[in-house]
């Protein structure tokens, strides 16, 4: 196995129909200009609430990917 060097980024994610999407969303925004990415770990799941019911999951990641 190669040894490799990450670099690890924090975003937030957001979905209204579950904290799954929430974390697809952002690992695919994230895609379109970061790289090599590798791994994600999730760090804090929110929401926010609107007339009593959730209207949005929201979940912070940290998204690790390989530097060259």
């Amino acid at each position: 196995m190669t040894d490799h060097t990450y670099k690890l980024v924090e975003i937030v994610g957001s979905s209204a129909d579950g904290s799954d999407g929430a974390i697809r969303n952002a690992i695919a925004k994230a895609g379109e200009t970061i790289k090599n990415i590798d791994w994600f770990e999730v760090v804090e799941t929110r929401g926010h609430v609107q007339d009593g019911k959730i209207a949005h999951f929201q979940v912070m990641i940290k998204v690790g990917f390989r530097v060259n």
